[in-house]
């Protein structure tokens, strides 16, 4: 049986085929069976993994208690003083001949590291094994060209999970390696972080009728296993990258992860160990890409971390490919009645008519213009020039020709339902770092679902373009960001894994293949022609997190009466004010549904 969502998508699809309004397409057909019979798996698995966390829980808290009882067992050895001095004595003096007879030097720590080990031996045997987590489903790993609806398949399935799976999340590359990023440095500074000895030490240790030293030296054998734990980092920032505390620890958790791209060592390295961690631990993952896995890495960086990542893709994900040439995204486009949303070229006419439109929105907002300051990731800021109830403008060099990266370009696209960027060049190798941050843009407004108006000096196909310099390379995902000191920091990850605080790496030009270069501008185009038509701006209302957060803060006495950012633009203010949307899951289905064939 087919869940609700899915069939009633599959249906419509079918009835729309069937009428010529949509176009079948095999590929996507067997993609969304795939998710189907996924989905229908995901029910039954997170009951399992309910169950599964429950003794995970008990096994764990009966672990700490037998492990407290064996520190407590080598405290009252210690307590007694002389008989552990001596012994300690006995010990020395048997390393020190040791050592003196082979010319060795002892590591520090070893007799730590051999105690830590020997206990957790110990531990293994009087509590069991770690219990055995129930098998995952396979996820699936789509890839295939730009345009050919990887991305709206996922989303479908993301949607339809809503209610099955406590934990569940949906990021983008460019999103997910921020987080990634931003966690990894928390956990570095609390581990650098100077801590008073009283304020390490436990409750519990402190409660004990022992004497401070020995306190002090359980308080050190607890800070050693934590020192342990915290050599990987990656694993610990994996175990907190998906759980939604508020619903509990408890449960299944699939992962939707969009675009995998490893172009970099950083991207690499964290990827490997963060999913691996993840899919090792039970999560479902539902990847796209515009490469199959093997292919992700065809520089060689990071050889041997990178394979094992794809073979741990491989076991636990169903690798598909959606193969059709067709960029649905231009097709719709062709389909669709014009909207001006996209002004071309930077002559006096169009320029008119770009104010003319920015003004029109402004005033339909039914606020005032002025400048704002909006949070971003790493406890940065940035400035918005002009802006007012959720619409703003920026120049292309504001945005692209500054220091700013994917966190500023995440800030606007929640902050902003409507997007204007004027002045925006024709593109080329001169002018590659602008390009680069352009195309993170891009994907960040059309991930958030922002309604975007541009002028430009071209038409969207002829934006980018190669020149006697070279063609242009994708550069989008190099860029990552730590916290910031004073008001800004940027660094870039270099493919030989340096940081350097300049532009571009001249190295990399060698690195990238040309098809490198033609999916991230395919990308880019295909994305900006989407952006125009019809059915993505009807979506924007549904979608965007403006409209989200408001039917969250209006409850559901209000969601049925939000205004259509669609209905902004419409020149009779008597039926603008009257116009409304009904948003429901049903309707949010249905919009959803007219893209399943055209994502």
């Amino acid at each position: 049986m087919l869940s609700p969502c899915l069939y009633e998508g599959q249906q419509t699809c079918r009835d729309l085929v069937e009428k010529g309004r949509l176009q079948n397409d095999p590929y996507q057909e067997k993609v969304a069976l795939a998710l189907e019979n996924l989905l229908q798996r995901l029910e039954q698995y997170e009951k399992d993994m309910q169950e599964y966390h429950i003794k995970l829980a008990n096994w764990e808290k009966k672990r700490d208690d037998e492990r407290r009882r064996l520190l407590m067992e080598e405290a009252e050895l210690k307590q007694q003083g002389d008989f552990w001095t001596s012994v300690n004595k006995r010990r020395i003096e048997l390393l020190g001949r040791w050592t003196f007879r082979r010319n060795v030097d002892v590591e520090p720590g070893v007799g730590k590291w051999v105690t830590y080990l020997n206990r957790e031996k110990k531990l293994d045997s009087l509590v069991g094994r770690r219990p055995t987590a129930p098998p995952a489903p396979k996820g699936l790993y789509i890839y295939g060209n730009v345009g050919s609806g990887k991305t709206m398949l996922m989303d479908i399935f993301y949607g339809a999970t809503e209610g099955i799976i406590k934990h569940r999340r949906r990021l983008h590359f460019h999103e997910a390696m921020l987080k990634i990023n931003e966690e990894m440095h928390r956990l570095w500074k609390n581990q650098v972080e100077e801590k008073s000895l009283q304020s390490s030490i436990s409750s519990w240790i402190m409660n004990l009728p022992v004497d401070m030293k020995v306190k002090e030296w359980l308080a050190a054998e607890e800070r050693y296993k934590q020192e342990v734990q915290m050599k990987n980092i990656l694993p610990e920032v994996a175990d907190k990258f998906l759980v939604d505390w508020k619903a509990g620890q408890r449960g299944a958790s699939i992962l939707c992860f969009d675009e995998i791209q490893t172009v970099d060592v950083f991207a690499i390295v964290a990827l490997s160990g963060i999913l691996s961690r993840l899919l090792s631990n039970g999560t479902v993952l539902i990847a796209t890409s515009n490469r199959a896995p093997k292919d992700l890495n065809q520089d060689g960086m990071q050889r041997e971390i990178f394979q094992k990542f794809v073979a741990k893709l491989e076991k636990h994900c169903e690798v598909v490919l959606v193969g059709s040439e067709i960029d649905y995204r231009r097709l719709i486009a062709q389909r669709s009645v014009d909207q001006v949303h996209y002004f071309w070229p930077l002559d006096g006419i169009t320029l008119k008519e770009f104010e003319k439109t920015w003004c029109q929105v402004a005033d339909q907002s039914g606020g005032q213009i002025t400048s704002n300051t909006i949070p971003v990731m790493f406890g940065r800021t940035l400035e918005v020039p002009e802006s007012c109830n959720g619409v703003a403008r920026f120049t292309f060099d504001y945005l692209c020709g500054r220091p700013v990266g994917a966190a500023d370009y995440i800030a606007v696209a929640k902050n902003y339902h409507t997007v204007f960027i004027s002045d925006i060049p024709v593109m080329s190798m001169r002018i590659r770092d602008k390009a680069r941050r352009f195309i993170t843009l891009v994907d960040e407004l059309y991930n958030h679902h922002c309604r975007l108006f541009c002028s430009a000096a071209s038409s969207i196909d002829n934006l980018f373009q190669g020149t006697e310099e070279g063609t242009l390379f994708d550069l989008e995902s190099f860029q990552f960001e730590t916290e910031t000191e004073g008001s800004k920091l940027r660094r870039n990850v270099l493919a030989e894994g340096s940081v350097s605080s300049g532009g571009a790496p001249a190295g990399i030009v060698s690195m990238l293949s040309g098809q490198e270069e033609m999916f991230a501008f395919r990308r880019a185009v295909s994305r900006l022609i989407e952006m125009q038509t019809p059915l993505y701006l009807e979506g924007v209302g549904f979608l965007h997190p403006y409209f989200q957060r408001q039917r969250q803060e209006f409850g559901n006495d209000h969601s049925n009466t939000l205004q259509s950012p669609a209905s902004l633009l419409d020149s009779d203010p008597a039926k603008r004010n009257k116009t409304r949307m009904v948003i429901s899951h049903k309707a949010l289905s249905a919009c959803i549904i007219k893209f399943l064939l055209f994502a």
